[in-house]
């Protein structure tokens, strides 16, 4: 046990915590899922709302069809499994290829998630939802899960005579909090005046899950909100019952309302500035891709937790063996083999040469000197 703990402690950030999540996500019966590194371009065009980034690396194949590297994981799940009436449970880790915010250029990012495709009931919402916080508090303690539902939103937005595309405007600017652009957007397209102010209701009551969803409900919203309200409630109680804490309603996390519907949620951890977990229900997308199955599902982003955390405490190597030529060989190989025994990670060098940073050096030169 020793042994494999070390080398799960060498192991970097994000690999030691994509082995734990996919630990925890099979525990509750979600199979490992392997896709493709790349899908044909089309698939990628015709959802470029619901990537992350709408940058895709594209390549001509062999017989000159454009292709991909995949930029998500998700849209290659459902094109590539079928209706069966089943519930199917996957987890996954994959690398996928797109433009992080505030970068140059494409990176290769490490996402570890899970999907569930087929009957989305209460349980299994709140069992995704759970398995959510959880992945956050594996990664640390002081993490915060928000969670919103877009049925509310859309409960309020349906007796407007709104495009998608307004529609899209006016979500923008509940996700970036931004009060003084949502009422300009809202005078702009004529929205009634009680619309307006329960949008800006959206955008400034948020905070602890359980009172924050008091407040929602002693509000006087659409009877269309009423599913979405009471979905959010009976989500509550689960998360009462698996002790899942840190979770607040906000409805920032709200996204785009031709893919999304329902529950809608992000993750966050102290120290990184952005959400380093997403998900939801996104029934519409199956819908879109020709599916009849509801589907809901989260990923991890584990390249913002590989630039925060350092699992290797400024040590390359546990330890470093220095040699010179009177070094005999077998001694260099039994060293080496004893510290590799141990679960350290070694490096073994010639004397002269620019030293690795290590926790401990073991000096055989001049061992075998006459």
């Amino acid at each position: 046990m020793r042994k494999a703990g070390t080398q799960m402690n060498n192991l970097r950030a994000d690999e030691r915590i994509s082995i734990a999540l996919r630990t925890m996500y099979r525990q509750y019966g979600y199979l490992p899922y392997k896709v493709s590194k790349f899908e044909e371009y089309d698939l990628y065009m015709r959802n470029k709302a619901f990537l992350m980034s709408e940058n895709v690396l594209a390549f001509s194949d062999m017989d000159g069809k454009l292709m991909a590297l995949k930029p998500d994981v998700t849209l290659s799940i459902i094109k590539n499994t079928k209706d069966e009436g089943d519930q199917l449970k996957v987890c996954y880790a994959e690398q996928v290829y797109r433009v992080p915010r505030g970068a140059k250029g494409f990176k290769e990012i490490m996402q570890t998630g899970l999907e569930v495709i087929g009957a989305v009931d209460a349980y299994t919402m709140g069992e995704v939802l759970m398995l959510a916080a959880r992945s956050l508090k594996a990664i640390s303690e002081d993490y915060a899960l928000d969670v919103a539902d877009l049925g509310v939103v859309s409960g309020i937005l349906a007796k407007e005579n709104l495009t998608d595309a307004q529609r899209a405007q006016l979500i923008a600017l509940i996700s970036d909090k931004n009060l003084h652009g949502l009422a300009a957007q809202c005078a702009s397209l004529g929205v009634g005046t009680d619309t307006a102010n329960m949008l800006e209701k959206l955008v400034t009551v948020y905070g602890p899950f359980e009172e924050t969803l008091a407040q929602y409900e002693a509000m006087a919203l659409p009877e269309a909100c009423g599913e979405a309200l009471a979905n959010l409630r009976a989500v509550l109680e689960m998360m009462k019952l698996c002790g899942v804490e840190r979770m607040n309603l906000d409805f920032s996390v709200v996204n785009d309302m031709n893919y999304y519907n329902g529950l809608i949620f992000a993750g966050f951890i102290d120290g990184v500035p952005s959400s380093v977990l997403s998900g939801g229900r996104y029934d519409y997308l199956m819908q879109k891709m020709g599916r009849s199955a509801q589907a809901m599902g989260f990923a991890v982003y584990l390249d913002q937790l590989a630039r925060q955390m350092d699992t290797r405490c400024g040590y390359d190597v546990d330890t470093l063996i220095v040699y010179d030529s009177h070094t005999p060989q077998k001694r260099i190989i039994e060293a080496a083999a004893k510290a590799t025994a141990d679960g350290m990670r070694v490096r073994v060098q010639r004397v002269g040469e620019t030293a690795v940073r290590s926790r401990e050096m073991i000096d055989l030169c001049g061992e075998g000197k006459a």
